[in-house]
């Protein structure tokens, strides 16, 4: 099976389009959370995913639209972004969201998929080594996803040292999932910060037991368009440019 794994679209329907594209023949997605905030394209974005065979979880920026969490925790931008989002939401939809599970129920062929980190699946931030050895505690699976940092990464885990180690993921390049245990991040399709704009998602084979990284160029300025349009916040308009 090929599945494709995407997080953090932040309503950016060009990028995730471009995506879905370039991923070629897949059998289901998974969706590590963000599907909204940020970016100009909401309701689309959330309707291309439920025309898939797929998988969805909450994220933060859900959560915020759905006033599940405390706007005032969220930056001004992140909070202005949030308030209009809400606002343009269809009830279907807005139902949809409401409904996305904090992490997938049950095993899931051997992965546990998280938006933020097992340990709080919302909200914390998997950036370094010594966080991520800490969440090994908190799932059962040998494979954990997350998104929610927008950066593309893999965390080893070796217990007989209890440590983690943090590796890049290489670009197109399979990266063997079969031994061994592991938090993976396969990076944001809609606002990527590792200093590189182009959309990231990645690919699992099971039968291969691999998961492959990819980037794809789109159209960047497209989107900046519709946000302008939407009068959404120069700074987020901006960094899409970058990568940041």
């Amino acid at each position: 099976m090929r599945i494709l794994i995407v997080s953090d679209i932040h309503a950016n329907l060009i990028a995730l389009d471009k995506v879905i594209a370039h991923a070629g023949q897949f059998d289901r997605v998974w969706c590590l959370g963000d599907v909204v905030g940020y970016g100009p394209d909401p309701n689309a974005c959330i309707e291309k995913l439920r025309s898939l065979d797929l998988l969805s979880l909450a994220g933060n920026h859900d959560w915020a639209v759905l006033d599940k969490l405390d706007l005032e925790e969220f930056n001004p931008d992140a909070r202005r972004a949030a308030i209009w989002t809400r606002e343009q939401l269809s009830v279907r939809n807005l139902d949809w969201l409401h409904a996305l599970p904090e992490r997938v129920p049950t095993q899931l062929e051997k992965f546990t998929l998280i938006h933020g980190s097992p340990r709080y699946p919302i909200w914390e931030y998997v950036l370094t080594p010594a966080v991520a050895r800490i969440n090994f505690d908190h799932f059962d699976t040998p494979i954990c996803l997350v998104g929610h940092t927008h950066v593309p990464v893999v965390y080893r885990y070796f217990a007989d040292e209890r440590r983690a180690t943090a590796e890049s993921l290489i670009e197109n390049t399979p990266l063997a999932i079969a031994n061994g245990r592991m938090m993976i991040n396969p990076g944001s399709v809609g606002q990527p910060r590792d200093g590189d704009p182009r959309s990231a998602y990645a690919i699992l084979d099971t039968d291969a037991q691999t998961l492959t990284p990819y980037r794809v160029e789109y159209d960047i300025v497209a989107t900046q368009k519709k946000m302008e349009q939407a009068q959404l916040p120069p700074r987020l308009i901006a960094r899409l440019s970058y990568g940041w």
